[in-house]
């Protein structure tokens, strides 16, 4: 009887845990499913290349599960992150190529170097800052965007509904001290393959 019980909790618990609930989605793509402008079949297909290419990074070593992120929106792959040597940073190129329904792909990995903690506490607040920002501006539909920051550059992904929208929010990355470039891959909705009806 208690091992019946164990396995109902955790196939009850497994079940729950697919259900998507958080502002991350339906999917885990980082865009609410209600907020974005891409189709659901894109959106479904975008998320099928998610798991797919994490998987396999996975696969490729261990370690990248934390060090590298990677998104997609609408067939175009997106990486960044930190590896140990230019070799690798290939190799996970190589690996977004072979994706199946890739459009492009952008790589914005960083070779590793000395930790500095200094550096990274900089990093975490310009992009705690950013985010601030973008979801205090009613113009801007902030959970369309994802941030990284590394060494005060900020790389800036997302889908803007408008041109003034994508304007808006590189106005307001300008806007943060201390920040020495932005690498902005902003698509708008009229480039997207397919669009919501």
């Amino acid at each position: 009887m208690k091992i019946r019980f164990i396995l109902v909790l955790s196939l009850f618990l497994l079940l729950t845990a697919c259900i998507g609930v958080s502002s991350k989605g339906i999917f885990g793509t980082g865009v609410s499913v209600a907020l974005d402008p891409r189709s659901v079949g894109t959106q479904i297909d975008d998320s099928i290349m998610q798991k797919n290419l994490s998987a396999r990074i996975l696969l490729l070593d261990k370690k990248y599960l934390l060090s590298i992120k990677s998104k997609v929106l609408d067939g175009r792959i997106f990486l960044t992150g930190k590896v140990d040597d230019p070799e690798a940073k290939l190799k996970l190129t190589k690996l977004a190529w072979e994706t199946k329904g890739v459009r492009s792909v952008r790589n914005d990995i960083m070779i590793k170097e000395r930790f500095n903690f200094k550096q990274s506490a900089k990093d975490i607040l310009i992009t705690s800052q950013l985010r601030t920002a973008l979801i205090f501006n009613k113009k801007i539909k902030a959970t369309n965007y994802q941030i990284d920051t590394y060494k005060k550059k900020i790389y800036l992904y997302g889908i803007s509904i408008t041109k003034d929208e994508k304007e808006q929010v590189l106005k307001e990355a300008n806007e943060i001290s201390g920040v020495e470039d932005i690498i902005a891959s902003i698509l708008l909705v009229d480039d997207l393959r397919i669009q919501k009806n």
